[in-house]
């Protein structure tokens, strides 16, 4: 059987990561029982490499092994650029095996996979989609998880074309998908968003080819949250899903907003993890079963909400444009749970319909017996 924790922590600066070592110091979390690190961190890619640096010296120090070897053990999927109100923190999983036996009620697993390094040219196409969607299937399988349905949150960080692989591509002879950095990495975000439709069933094999990455918007996984970091050099898979196999106190759920102001879908997260909701917002004595919200925000994939144009990819700040899809769905969301700490991630590339948010609760099952 599995136990999983979670836990939200929060960060005062992008190398705050003190809050982790008084839960480490306390006994509350065990460092060896550690199994992901997904972080809504300030800055740019620099800031989120110091974080990321941080979480590493710091668990070095707690594990007693090289910090080089950190990354390959635990992955740390750091989300950075925060705007508006989005509150920088960071959620640490643990799980470990216990004993017991299988029970009638489905609870919080998580599966870890990291596909093998792609080569330059292989990012953004057919063969990145294949190794995440294999990917996503060993995951299922670490988490116990047997129906892809019971899969409600998958998370990948995939890497981006740099300089330095368009070099070593081009030494070799051979194409990358894009030159152009900002392409490239849509590609591998949309390539890896593909996988998870993919490994869950959600799209058919038929209908994946190279041609069809950022381009046949009908294909999209309805729980997968991609982004790409420069630092990576395969795809890192976090898979939350519930199962008979977990004994853990948590569950998750999901659900669609169809677009910003689809509240009834973003409700649909909530009731169904048993969480209430009275005049447009969660009931005071059901907030503090909210572990956290993963919201991936596509407010910045059309250039309108419901008919109404928005200049969000138009005007001055439009290079922001993603940020401010972030800030959007972050103001929204924490009006309802009354909480501004949620973890917003910007990337539409077949990550839902285009201009929806996907919505992952992870709550604390009810044990009050209501």
């Amino acid at each position: 059987m599995l136990k999983t924790e979670v836990f939200r922590l929060p960060m005062g600066s992008p190398d705050d990561v003190s809050a982790l070592r008084k839960l480490i110091e306390s006994g509350k979390c065990v460092p060896e029982e550690i199994v992901a690190i997904i972080a809504q961190t300030e800055g740019d890619g620099y800031a989120r490499g110091y974080s990321q640096l941080s979480f590493e010296l710091l668990l070095s120090e707690k594990l007693g092994i090289d910090r080089s070897l950190i990354f390959d053990r635990i992955p740390m999927l750091m989300i950075g650029l925060t705007g508006g109100i989005m509150s920088p923190h960071y959620t640490v999983i643990t799980q470990k095996e216990v004993p017991g036996q299988p029970g009638s009620e489905k609870r919080l697993a998580v599966g870890i996979e990291i596909t093998r390094p792609l080569k330059p040219e292989e990012i953004g196409r057919n063969i990145q989609i294949q190794l995440v969607a294999e990917a996503v299937k060993k995951a299922m399988k670490k988490a116990k998880i047997e129906d892809p349905a019971d899969v409600g949150l998958v998370e990948v960080k995939c890497l981006n074309l740099t300089p330095a692989r368009l070099q070593d591509a081009q030494s070799r002879n051979q194409a990358v998908v894009s030159t152009n950095f900002a392409e490239a990495g849509n590609m591998s975000k949309g390539a890896s968003a593909l996988g998870v439709a993919l490994g869950l069933g959600e799209i058919e094999e038929s209908q994946i080819t190279d041609d069809v990455i950022c381009k046949n918007w009908d294909l999209y996984t309805r729980v997968g949250s991609t982004s790409a970091g420069n630092e990576q050099i395969g795809c890192k898979v976090v898979l939350f899903g519930n199962t008979t196999a977990s004994v853990s106190d948590y569950v998750v759920s999901n659900s669609v907003m169809e677009d910003q102001l689809d509240l009834p879908g973003l409700y649909a997260a909530f009731r169904n993890a048993g969480i209430r909701i009275e005049d447009g917002q969660v009931v005071a004595e059901d907030r503090d079963r909210i572990v956290n919200l993963f919201v991936n925000a596509g407010a910045n994939a059309l250039p309108h909400c419901r008919n109404r144009r928005h200049t969000m990819g138009s005007d001055f700040l439009s290079g922001h444009a993603g940020i401010m899809a972030k800030a959007v769905i972050n103001g929204i969301v924490g009006a309802v749970i009354g909480d501004s700490m949620i973890l917003a991630s910007a990337g539409w590339e077949h990550q839902g319909p285009r201009g929806s948010n996907l919505v992952s609760l992870i709550a604390r099952v009810d044990q009050s017996g209501r």
